[in-house]
C-alpha cells in the first residue's frame, strides 16, 4: 500500500508539473508573440509590435507596427525625405500568409541643418502596419527586412530584420500603435472640412504653387510629393499675405524628372499640426 501510494503521489507530482510547464510555455509564447526582439544597431533599433486585429472595408486585416528607437540627435526619414536622406524601404517578400500588407506614415517633422531641409522623425516612431492574410483563419508570420538611414549631423545606412507571429490578439501595445495610428494624416479634399483644412490651392502665373491652409489656433506645417518617388518637389515655404487664422505656403514646381511634365499631374500636400494631419490630392492644371 505505501508503494502504490508512492507511486500515485508521484503521477499526481508529474501531472501537475507538466500541467505548469504547458501554462508557463503558453505564457511565455503569447508574450512573445506581442513584439519581436530589438535589433539593435550603432544609433537606432528597430522591432516589430502586435495589437487587435481590425476590419477595413470588408476585408479582416490584422494590425501590427515598425518600431524604430534612435539616439538622442538622430533622425530617421519619412517617404520623402526632402533636400538629402533616404526614405526606409520595407521588405516582406518572406512573410508567411500574407495576401496584402500597407506601411502607414504617421505625421513627420520638417529638420533644417547644413545638409538643407528634410522631413522625418527624431527620437521615437512607430510606423502602422495593416496586413489582409491569405487564410484569415491563421496566424500571419511577418518577416522584416528594413533598409534605412539616421542622421545627426552625418547620414550613417542602417538595416534591421526582425519577425513576428501576429494572430490578431490584444496585446499590451495597443495604445502606443493607437497613438500612431491617429497620427496618420486623414484623406481629404481641398475645401473639405477637416483639422486643418487646406482650403485653396493655385498656380501662380510664374509656375509657383500656392497653398492656404486654416487651423483652429495651431501652427501648421505643409509638405509637397510628386506623382512618383522621383520627383524631388521643395519643401514648401511660408509666405506674407494669408488673412487671419490662414498660414500660406509656396513652392516651385522644381525637381521633376526627366522627360516628366507638370501639367495635369497629381500632386499629395500633407498638413500637419501639433495633433492632426490631412493628406490632400491635387492635379495640377
Amino acid at each position: 500500500m505505501a508503494h502504490a501510494a508512492f507511486v500515485s503521489l508521484f503521477r499526481h507530482i508529474v501531472q501537475n508539473v507538466a500541467a505548469l510547464l504547458a501554462v508557463m510555455l503558453m505564457t511565455g509564447g503569447a508574450h512573445a508573440a506581442e513584439a519581436s526582439a530589438w535589433d539593435k544597431g550603432l544609433r537606432s533599433a528597430v522591432r516589430l509590435i502586435a495589437a487587435g486585429a481590425a476590419t477595413v472595408g470588408r476585408e479582416p486585416s490584422l494590425r501590427a507596427g515598425i518600431e524604430v528607437r534612435l539616439d538622442p540627435g538622430w533622425k530617421t526619414y519619412w517617404r520623402y525625405p526632402g533636400d538629402s536622406g533616404v526614405p526606409p524601404r520595407f521588405d516582406f517578400t518572406r512573410s508567411d500568409n500574407v495576401k496584402a500588407i500597407e506601411v502607414q506614415w504617421p505625421a513627420p517633422h520638417r529638420f533644417t541643418d547644413e545638409g538643407g531641409q528634410s522631413i522625418g522623425y527624431k527620437d521615437h516612431v512607430i510606423l502602422p502596419v495593416r496586413i489582409v492574410p491569405r487564410d484569415v483563419n491563421k496566424s500571419v508570420t511577418l518577416r522584416l527586412h528594413l533598409d534605412y538611414a539616421i542622421c545627426e549631423k552625418l547620414c550613417v545606412p542602417a538595416e534591421a530584420k526582425a519577425e513576428l507571429t501576429v494572430s490578431g490578439d490584444r496585446t499590451a501595445h495597443e495604445a502606443a500603435l493607437a497613438a500612431a495610428e491617429a497620427r496618420v494624416p486623414r484623406r481629404a479634399a481641398v475645401g473639405a472640412p477637416a483639422a486643418p483644412t487646406i482650403t485653396a490651392v493655385r498656380q501662380e502665373a510664374t509656375g509657383r504653387v500656392v497653398v492656404d491652409v486654416t487651423s483652429a489656433g495651431a501652427s501648421v506645417d505643409l509638405f509637397a510629393e510628386g506623382p512618383t518617388p522621383e520627383w524631388a518637389l521643395p519643401l514648401p515655404e511660408p509666405v506674407a499675405g494669408a488673412p487671419p487664422g490662414t498660414w500660406r505656403f509656396s513652392f516651385a514646381l522644381d525637381g521633376l524628372p526627366a522627360g516628366a511634365t507638370a501639367a495635369g499631374a497629381e500632386l499629395t500636400l500633407t498638413a500637419v499640426t501639433a495633433d492632426a494631419a490631412v493628406e490632400v490630392p491635387y492635379r495640377l492644371p
